[in-house]
């Protein structure tokens, strides 16, 4: 057994944080001789990357921050063919032109977690710059005659796909990915690769295609797939997918996935997508078991994430939000920006500029109740709050004086149901 004190600082910071699954037998010896240089790939399937791809995108940033480099390969070559690995159909075939697209995106993404400065700065490559301009026999000649088709059938990502059929296009994706790394090696000098765990026979291929091509002695490293507790897929919510774009997922909803998450995982999910210190963290662990309801865990969670996602300006202004909605904060303490990101999630109008609004009238614009009588009945139960001021049975004027900045009434049905108004040209 190897003596602990002398484990790679890489491999020591995954294995605490449960992100080690597995990784080539040398992979130790390499790292204890000096910096290396490791990638990760993403193919750009979609135009954003979504909360699960943060596990690997964790991983090259644990690499750089132990003194390796980096670098991110998006996969605009292989993301016209298609991974089959954890797929159990064919995926569909995207055009030239979308992948090209996502591929843009998705190199946008990926530069916000990285340095790309100093001895250790980050690279960004595109596969499609090799990948696109090869001729086929000659990719045959010099990649495929390295490869058995005994063992490729014996790879999970194709054993699992051998009863419902698959395609040549996608049988050969390994192939690609190896010459993907073996690219890398030439390039960049690359001799480790990082990924999934559902990657590990893409990534021995591209190993054993280094060694057989150039003699050269590569490794792999590949890091856990996410689950719940509960049993949920991770990065699931009843709306769908929970996406790092801005767009796809607002940086609210994003904060709100994190600050939801269960109890049974936040010490796990802290770990992972967090560089919290261990000592940090065993103390959320400890206030996670003596205080749950303070989900003080929950939040350190969710602002670090949406920090490191959308920036501390949008990670703060979610903070704002949730703290209003769901914290007992003061709805005058309200920016104008966490204001306008409230009105884009939850039920929102706009009304005419008056000295004052009638109660039923500026309630019945936002559709917080199905009619007036339905609104009036709740007022006279004091079930009805302007701006965080409950109402009394008689506050059937609301003074235009009283608005929020740029010009916004935040109203409150009973405990949790918000809705905004805001006076037009405000």
């Amino acid at each position: 057994m190897r003596d602990p004190t002398t484990v790679p600082a890489l491999l020591d910071e995954l294995g605490w944080r449960g992100l080690l699954y597995d990784h080539t037998d040398r992979l130790a010896d390499a790292l204890a001789a000096g910096p290396v240089t490791g990638y990760c790939g993403f193919d750009p399937t979609a135009d954003s990357l979504h909360v699960g791809s943060l596990i690997p995108v964790m991983g090259l940033l644990h690499l750089q921050q132990a003194g390796h480099r980096p670098v991110i390969l998006v996969g605009g070559g292989t993301g016209l063919i298609g991974d089959p690995s954890g797929k159990t159909t064919e995926r569909p075939l995207q055009s030239r032109e979308q992948i090209a697209t996502n591929a843009a995106a998705l190199r946008a993404q990926l530069e916000r977690f990285l340095d790309f400065t100093g001895p250790y700065a980050a690279v960004v490559r595109d596969n499609a710059e090799w990948l696109a301009p090869l001729v086929m026999v000659d990719f045959l000649r010099d990649v495929g005659k390295h490869f058995s088709i005994n063992i490729m059938l014996a790879k999970d990502s194709v054993k699992s796909r051998l009863d419902a059929g698959i395609s040549f296009t996608e049988f050969a994706y390994m192939l690609l990915q190896a010459y993907d790394f073996l690219e890398l090696y030439r390039r960049d000098g690359v001799t480790l690769q990082l990924g999934g765990s559902d990657q590990w026979g893409n990534i021995t291929a591209g190993i054993e295609l280094i060694r057989r091509a150039l003699g050269v002695e590569a490794n792999g490293l590949v890091l856990p797939l996410v689950t719940t507790a509960t049993g949920t897929k991770f990065g699931k919510t009843e709306s769908g997918a929970v996406w790092l774009d801005a767009v796809r997922t607002s940086p609210y909803r994003f904060y709100q996935f994190w600050i939801n998450t269960d109890d049974r995982d936040v010490g796990r999910y802290l770990r992972y997508f967090t560089l919290l210190s261990r000592d940090v963290i065993a103390g959320l662990d400890a206030e996670t078991t003596a205080n749950p309801g303070r989900r003080e865990a929950q939040q350190q969670l969710a602002l670090d994430v949406t920090a490191r996602v959308h920036g501390e300006e949008a990670a703060r202004t979610a903070v704002e939000v949730s703290t209003t909605l769901f914290g007992g904060g003061d709805p005058r303490t309200l920016s104008s920006r966490a204001l306008g990101v409230l009105a884009a999630e939850i039920p929102y109008a706009e009304v005419t500029h008056a000295e004052s609004f009638d109660v039923i009238d500026l309630f019945f614009a936002v559709k917080i109740a199905p009619s007036k009588g339905a609104i009036r009945r709740l007022l006279e139960q004091g079930g009805l709050s302007v701006n965080g001021r409950k109402l009394a049975a008689t506050d059937r004027a609301i003074p235009g004086a009283e608005a929020l900045p740029a010009g916004y009434f935040l109203l409150r049905k009973g405990a949790r149901d918000y809705a905004l108004a805001r006076i037009r040209g405000r």
